[in-house]
């Protein structure tokens, strides 16, 4: 059953970001209050938002009420307003926490000013979480898997509104749980199977205007825990049909739900297949240590390699003990020098399953009171363990520079995983069709992109071969890029950036230049002569023979590379006696 009338109210003050509510029915005793955050542009360890975001509050009343979720503190005002419209807070029973990140509980303090006698529902973790967070007393039950709560049924209504939790760690917190409401067969998610799309559409009517954000989302928030997230589907497995899936962020997933819920299992099952992984320890609500673990966990995946993110603070230290001893990789950040009992037991048990031949490497937290880089960095060292990469240094609060910097060191030891595995596809190709491949032949070009939102930038460079024409009206051309580039997260939908094309005679300079090895962080245009107003997207090589400025258009995915089509805005030519530069390859098994 689909319920689709609702009342809005909206922030009227000219200030950005814009923002607004919205309050629908979406089951039988159950709404949504709906934060719209439409100008949001990043979110998490700077990801780019195209479309803005939504975070999900869910009411569910039976004869006692429940609340799931609370919201981001931007939105304090308005949302109490609206939510006192529905019901006096003092009648709302439970507050369901489905976990603890500022997104989704920026509010919690308040409410329980307003509600001294809420119970709060949550994992144990998450309620040692937020006693750090409020600095307040609270009443509250800490749940597990199969445990349950009934709000009983109305008389209105007759339904029996029996709320059954499911332990979903590391999805993508550690604290976080499901909640599945037996009587309207709802699953209420938070940041699993969610997207970044700010609408006033309350449902997912059309998938393919979904599908590419939705892919995003997964990519950088859930694929970095493909192990775990193909532990939670097993666990919601065994629930009834699953009508309706409440979400933290986006349009709530009803008429396609069984789609999103294929794709989590395709493509986590892909991710997580296999026994050559990387873990990604992290200290939970410690300094920067959330972001820049997924920063490096992101460039793993883009490698192809699995990533599995480990919070040293929570996790059971058995389970710790697995995912590091059976590891091919294992990147370590800096701890507090000062740690309770169980954190340092959790520091003990990870030092003591490190094994010999495992790749290592560490990162700063920047918390402002841990050990020192270098410190943890020679503990290691002792341990006999291989340098994945340099420590990753952090000497002021983390800006967009810093995350590629991370991000990309990811993708290097995500090569390194993989490399195995890939000299053995290229060995398996038919040697006959890998010579005839080889045959296609293409210009030669640097692409360049540069992200100037914001006080800071970040910005990318590479070579590229494989550019073809795609369209004449509007111009548009395709550039096949490889996964696991660094530039690649700079060529999302609406992003812009330049096609330097290079010219026969006078390319071989900037065709080293570009196609070295540079290490994370490294400025890529150092030493190359620019031209930085021409475009808008990036700078133009001065000793290009032309150049198009070009706009994201679509993105589609193959097994390796990403094809971009893009629009061309802007376009010049600087020689008009000179040809393309060409480049003819032996074999298709590479560049």
């Amino acid at each position: 059953m689909i319920f689709t009338k609702s009342t809005a109210l909206e922030n009227q003050k000219s200030d950005i970001p814009k923002l607004s509510l919205q309050y629908e029915q979406i089951a039988i005793d159950t709404h949504t209050l709906r934060s719209l955050d439409w100008d949001r542009s990043r979110f998490d360890i700077e990801f780019g938002l195209r479309n803005g975001t939504t975070y999900n509050s869910f009411l569910i009343r039976g004869k006692k009420t429940a609340l799931i979720d609370t919201s981001h503190l931007k939105f304090k005002d308005i949302w109490f307003e609206k939510l006192r419209q529905e019901i006096n807070p003092t009648e709302i029973d439970y507050l369901i926490v489905s976990h603890t990140e500022p997104d989704h509980s920026g509010l919690i303090k308040y409410l329980i000013e307003l509600n001294p006698n809420i119970e709060i529902v949550a994992s144990k973790v998450a309620i040692k979480f937020l006693k750090d967070q409020i600095h307040q007393p609270f009443k509250s039950r800490a749940v597990k898997s199969g445990e349950e709560i009934n709000l009983e049924s109305t008389s209105i209504s007759g339904i029996e509104h029996r709320i059954e939790f499911i332990s979903a760690p590391n999805l993508h917190w550690p604290d976080t749980i499901f909640s599945f409401d037996h009587g309207t067969q709802v699953l209420y998610t938070c940041d699993a199977f969610g997207l970044h799309y700010c609408s006033e559409k309350l449902y997912d009517e059309n998938p393919s205007l979904l599908n590419e954000d939705f892919r995003f989302y997964y990519d950088c928030l859930m694929g970095p825990n493909a192990r775990s997230v193909v532990q939670a589907l097993k666990k919601i497995d065994s629930l009834p049909t699953i009508q309706t899936i409440g979400v933290g962020h986006g349009p709530i997933l009803n008429f396609n739900t069984q789609l999103w819920l294929n794709h989590y299992r395709e493509w986590s099952t892909q991710r997580s297949t296999g026994e050559n992984y990387a873990v990604v320890c992290y200290l939970s609500q410690y300094g920067y240590c959330d972001r820049l673990s997924q920063a490096i966990a992101h460039g793993i995946g883009k490698a192809n390699a699995q990533v599995q993110l480990v919070d040293l603070i929570a996790s059971d230290t058995q389970e710790l003990s697995a995912l590091i001893s059976e590891a091919s990789a294992v990147v370590v950040p800096t701890w507090p020098i000062k740690t309770d009992s169980e954190l340092q037991s959790n520091i003990g048990t990870l030092l003591a399953s490190l094994k010999q031949k495992q790749w290592v490497a560490t990162y700063d937290s920047y918390g402002g009171n841990e050990e020192p880089i270098d410190f943890i960095t020679n503990q290691l060292r002792k341990l006999g363990q291989k340098e994945a990469f340099k420590p990753l240094r952090v000497r002021d609060e983390p800006n967009k520079s810093v995350y590629q910097q991370f991000e990309e060191a990811g993708t290097d030891l995500g090569q390194i995983l993989t490399r195995k595995k890939n000299i053995a596809a290229t060995k398996s190709l038919d040697g006959d069709l890998n010579k005839a491949l080889g045959c296609l032949s293409g210009g030669l070009y640097v692409v360049t992109a540069k992200d100037n939102e914001g006080a800071d930038s970040r910005d990318g460079a590479m070579v590229a071969s494989w550019v073809s024409q795609a369209s004449f009206d509007p111009p548009g051309i395709t550039v096949a890029v490889a996964k696991d580039r660094a530039i690649e997260s700079l060529l999302q939908v609406n992003d812009r950036f330049v096609l330097n094309i290079l010219q026969e005679n006078n390319y071989l300079h900037l065709f080293r230049h570009f196609l070295k090895r540079f290490p994370p962080g490294a400025n890529r245009f150092e030493g190359v002569e620019l031209m930085n107003d021409l475009a808008a997207g990036g700078p133009v090589l001065s000793d290009a023979l032309a150049f198009l400025s070009c706009k994201v258009i679509q993105r589609m995915e193959t097994t390796d590379h990403w094809i971009i089509y893009s629009s061309v805005e802007k376009g010049n030519l600087s020689n008009t006696q000179s040809k393309t530069a060409v480049h003819h390859r032996r074999l298709g098994s590479n560049y």
